[in-house]
């Protein structure tokens, strides 16, 4: 399917990663992957390719172990625009539906990449060529506008040390990269945008490490990035890197959602599925974990028998160990971003800005009425831990509710005595946006820095008024 290459288990490996397995309650097990998952708020996917539909076997396994679909190659730039300016979308239609009528989420993969382009588009260069990546974008993201999960915009864009990959892309501008994620924005506003890598799984290495300045960068400046996307294809003995745990939180306190993308794993090692599993569990807003295909003998590793799901289909130790890892999760907030779903009720939170990826914190943790509320580096305290409540408060220390101090622009959002009026219920929208229901406006900071103040501001869809409770 694609050339590249993976890091062997030697360079990999920091050292043995130490999953807690925690055992579920027979009771409460679930016993499907994406059942499993949904019961912490996430979701277990699977690549599907439109060719293997006629498999019963496939599609029975398909249908009911996961509930997120990945098309492995039908929503590629070749496959969706052959010919400049004449898409075709049936394959990837075909995958949509199959997914959706079984009530899947569906993933788009990928609209910017170096590889997998149509001939017409490699021939291209400069200006041209940039022209030509905004056109795709705009056209694809017309079709599916609404109806996906989230988008992978762009796709493999740096080099083992962590420089820019030297692509036809990348000869057009480095800023290409950030026209990419701001075209599709413009063209779909309520998908999640995701940047997906390889051989970014290991946080001391310099390919994650130059995704990881990327991803800062764009957050401070406004660029529209929801979440990463880890490959995750383990190769060798044992190349789950013992720093894993710690690559995903490091991307996640940026203020991404974190997700695994195309997980596969050289003889379905169970300790590495299990230890994958178990660090995704441990990262709240690791929302998600998607294996590059069903069985073995659908993934583009076959030899290496990577996958859950033997030749025959049936499931092998390392689906238990998954299984066991996603059933012994606690629930789990929803981590909701341009299409998320609110979060439910009940549970302590962080509120974390989606600009800042700092946390909703009350100042020296007083107690005070009338103390207004500002951003913070999230630290786990009591200060910054919100419980929305069937009312609709936001709750801090029990008894104190996130307060409007009036319904204008600008009026300043603090805390009080809890006392059931309207200007302390809040609506947490699926969009990211936390709107008072007695003004109607958003949550909304000036700034990103620590000790910005939280205010309430006429809602205009901008990554300064949009949260998420995880």
């Amino acid at each position: 399917m694609r050339a590249r290459t993976l890091l062997a288990g030697a360079v990999a490996a920091v050292g043995a990663f130490s999953a807690v397995m925690v055992m579920p309650d027979a009771n409460a097990a679930a016993s499907t992957l994406g059942a499993a998952a949904q019961q912490s708020g996430r979701y277990f996917g699977t690549a599907i390719a439109a060719g293997r539909l006629g498999d019963a076997t496939y599609t029975s396994i398909a249908g009911r172990e996961f509930n997120m679909v990945t098309a492995e190659n039908e929503m590629k730039p070749d496959a969706l625009q052959p010919q400049r300016g004449r898409f075709n979308f049936s394959s990837g239609d075909q995958i949509y539906n199959w997914a959706t009528q079984r009530g899947m989420k569906v993933r788009g993969h990928t609209l910017a990449w170096h590889a997998q382009q149509p001939d017409w588009m490699r021939n291209l260069g400069g200006s041209s060529l940039r022209q030509a990546m905004i056109e795709h974008i705009n056209g694809v993201m017309a079709h599916y506008r609404g109806k996906l999960a989230a988008w992978d915009v762009v796709n493999e864009a740096f080099e083992e040390n962590g420089s820019r990959r030297q692509s036809n892309l990348q000869s057009t501008g480095n800023d290409w990269i950030e026209v990419a994620f701001r075209t599709a924005r413009a063209a779909d506003p309520s998908v999640k945008l995701c940047y997906n890598d390889y051989n970014i799984e290991n946080w001391s290495y310099g390919k994650t490490q130059g995704v990881y300045n990327l991803i800062r960068d764009f957050k401070s400046r406004g660029v529209p990035i929801d979440c990463v996307g880890l490959q995750t294809h383990f190769t060798g003995g044992s190349s789950l890197p013992g720093n894993f745990q710690q690559t995903l939180s490091s991307f996640a306190a940026l203020g991404v959602d974190v997700t695994l993308t195309e997980v596969d794993v050289t003889n379905s090692s169970t300790s590495q599925y299990a230890g994958l599993t178990q660090a995704c569990i441990n990262v709240p807003r690791c929302i998600g974990i998607t294996v590059w295909g069903v069985r073995d003998s659908d993934s583009w590793r076959a030899s290496e028998n990577p996958l859950l799901f033997d030749r025959s289909g049936n499931k092998k130790a390392a689906y238990t160990s998954v299984l066991n890892v996603l059933n012994g999760a606690g629930p789990g907030p929803s981590s909701p971003g341009p299409s998320g779903s609110p979060s439910t009720p009940g549970g302590a939170n962080r509120i974390v800005g989606a600009q800042s990826g700092r946390c909703v914190d009350v100042p020296g943790a007083s107690q005070n009425n009338g103390t207004r509320v500002q951003l913070y580096d999230c630290n786990g305290q009591a200060n910054q831990a919100w419980t929305r409540t069937s009312g609709k408060q936001l709750t801090v220390y029990g008894s104190k509710c996130l307060d409007a101090a009036g319904s204008g622009n600008g009026s300043a959002v603090q805390i009080y005595s809890c006392n059931g009026q309207a200007n302390q219920q809040w609506n947490v929208n699926a969009n990211g946006t936390i709107t008072g229901v007695q003004s109607g406006r958003c949550l909304d900071v000036w700034g990103t820095g620590n000790g910005q103040q939280v205010q309430l501001y006429d809602c205009g869809g901008q990554a300064n008024q949009r949260f998420s409770l995880s």
